[in-house]
């Protein structure tokens, strides 16, 4: 008896105790290194942000890369993945006309996949936020086991608060990132580039507060490009890095296939790997304001007078001609598709041509004296 009221007696004075901070002594620590899924990429345990514009596939890249780790096969770079579970949260895409489909495009093991579902409970049904039901993920989670990757989509769902403030958005997403690192596993939270931010650091870019990518370990930007032939591609680039490189990227294509009979589903294509800075490999284009606006006009107008002078020509003429008149490639790439200008084929091997909608040529033929004449007056 003695025993157990000493017991309690202990367990109050602890209870009771003052708070006191506990330092640990710098020689204690034994250094690890980094634990890469994927080198450079990927990080067990540490929150990756993958952002970028509407329409580059973000969600079709996460799943991609779940789609590598549940079979154990190569990443892009043709580096081995290792093989492990994945857990995917959307408060976007439905699971069954959307990213199951997707899986299967991509010849994902399944079996391996996990949706985060409802919740069932003693007050019914309802759905899972992932601001206040990590608890029930990491119970989740650890029943499944040897779970490697966790897909949030979008991450600002994960804040119950004003995802423009600092606090709110790193207290909010604590539970989810002690819970990554618990299992081991990557976290990628999908977001969104800010309109109206082309061209700044893509740190800044990123929807909400500048927590999001200051939390991040990793921070992954996509974007639309055009090479000088009018072809878009897209582009993956590692804007951000606290443990490892912080530049680089690949391009990607995203196409449509009937992944089963009567079900057609995306899948990414990986392309050739990229070089330099994330601001580079993103591109900066003009944006139709201030100095940058009269450049687009001023390319708008030249591109205008010259197509109607001389008629379909070679994409790669064009620019070299617009050149010389001091006209960067990405401002004339702009300036056609304020135009309507669609580059198209002649024959094979011919390159791309470009040539202004039939509406623009008439009324240039209207008067093809006249722009003749302001053509050589520009030139000069």
């Amino acid at each position: 008896m003695a025993d157990i009221y000493a017991l309690a007696a202990a367990e109050y004075d602890q209870m009771t105790a003052p708070d006191h901070l506990n330092l640990i002594h710098a020689a204690d620590v034994v250094p690890q290194p980094v634990r890469w899924l994927w080198d450079g990429w990927l990080a067990r345990g540490k929150l990756h942000i993958l952002a970028g514009q509407p329409g580059t596939g973000k969600t079709t890249l996460a799943l991609e890369l779940g789609a590598i780790l549940t079979n154990g096969s190569k990443w892009p770079d043709g580096s081995p993945a290792p093989q492990g579970n994945v857990l995917i949260w959307s408060g976007e895409d439905d699971i069954t006309d959307t990213l199951a489909p997707r899986l299967v495009a991509m010849n994902a093991d399944r079996s391996r996949v996990h949706f985060v579902g409802d919740i069932h409970g003693g007050e019914g049904v309802r759905s899972f936020d992932p601001a206040t039901d990590t608890a029930l993920m990491r119970e989740a989670a650890e029943r499944v086991g040897n779970i490697r990757l966790i897909v949030v989509d979008p991450i600002v769902n994960a804040v119950a608060g004003d995802s423009h403030k600092n606090g709110e958005v790193r207290r909010a997403l604590a539970p989810m990132v002690e819970l990554a690192a618990d299992l081991g596993a990557a976290l990628i939270g999908i977001t969104h580039f800010t309109k109206g931010t082309s061209g700044r650091d893509p740190l800044e870019r990123v929807t909400g507060s500048l927590a999001f990518g200051a939390l991040a370990r990793i921070v992954m930007a996509t974007a639309k490009k055009e090479d000088e032939d009018g072809k878009t591609t897209r582009v993956l680039a590692r804007a951000k890095s606290n443990i490892g490189l912080d530049h680089g990227g690949f391009e990607y294509d995203i196409e449509t296939i009937e992944a089963m009979p009567g079900l057609f589903a995306s899948r990414v294509i990986w392309g050739n790997v990229i070089d330099g800075a994330a601001r580079d490999i993103l591109g900066n284009p003009d944006e139709n304001n201030g100095e940058e606006g009269e450049a687009l006009k001023e390319a708008r107008d030249w591109l205008r007078e010259y197509l109607t002078h001389h008629g379909t020509k070679n994409a790669k003429e064009i620019t070299a001609e617009a050149k010389g008149f001091g006209i960067a490639d990405r401002t004339l790439r702009r300036a056609r598709k304020s135009l309507n200008i669609k580059p198209s084929k002649i024959g094979m091997t011919g390159g791309w041509y470009w040539s202004l909608p039939a509406e623009e040529s008439e009324d240039g033929h209207e008067n093809m004296n006249m722009a003749i004449q302001n053509s050589m007056d520009t030139f000069d």
